[in-house]
């Protein structure tokens, strides 16, 4: 009885010698990697959005001051559709296909860049600039912008934890073994100088 109860105990403990062995060797890595990059996109794409819900609100702003600039103001809203339509539309491997990532990155600096043309168009009309509204719009904005930033960062750093962990040891094997579907992921083209100092200023801080 007492042998047999010293062998279970011996069998028990070479079980829990082997887990830990086993969790030492990061053998939950790649899940573990993979669900914290999906963490970080899932912010990306909820402060996209919130610069999308943003616009409405500045173009009628914009627009009840300086109709005039009808072109930049329909280049916006049109850009605003595109992202908008770009992240509804968004296909389920979004994260493992570069293709499918530049053609949401595109649409979202296309609309950037709409925007950015816009506030500079403001700079024309005192009266714009100084308006209470505008001035929370575009500050509300500039946060966003800051928040998008880091969020891309933040993303691009998981991802390359991540993809490094299928492609080094001991990684490379529990991917053979256990995780043959895991697939790298894809991952935005920023600017080194943007990665090290994610601020946007659309020109509130003179």
């Amino acid at each position: 009885m007492l042998r047999h109860a010293l062998s279970r105990l011996a069998a028990l403990a070479a079980v829990v010698t082997v887990a830990v062995s086993v969790a030492g060797c990061g053998v939950n890595n790649i899940p573990t990697y993979e669900q914290t990059a999906k963490a970080k996109w899932s912010e990306v794409l909820s402060q996209y959005k919130r610069r999308a819900d943003l616009i409405p609100n500045l173009v009628e702003t914009v627009k009840g001051f300086a109709a005039q600039e009808q072109q930049v103001l329909t280049s916006v809203v049109e850009a605003r559709a595109k992202a908008t339509q770009a992240q509804v539309q968004l296909p389920p491997d979004i994260t493992t296909n570069p293709e499918a990532m530049k053609r949401f990155q595109d649409a979202q600096n296309s609309l950037g860049g709409a925007l950015r043309q816009l506030l500079s168009v403001v700079e024309n009309y005192p009266d714009i600039k100084s308006g209470q509204n505008f001035l929370a719009l575009q500050s509300q904005l500039e946060g966003t912008e800051n928040r998008i930033a880091i969020a891309r960062r933040d993303y691009i750093e998981a991802v390359r934890v991540y993809n490094t962990e299928l492609t080094t040891f001991p990684g490379r094997i529990w991917k053979s073994v256990l995780y043959a579907s895991a697939q790298p992921m894809a991952t935005f083209d920023i600017a080194p100088a943007e990665m090290q100092t994610p601020k946007v200023d659309f020109g509130t801080k003179k």
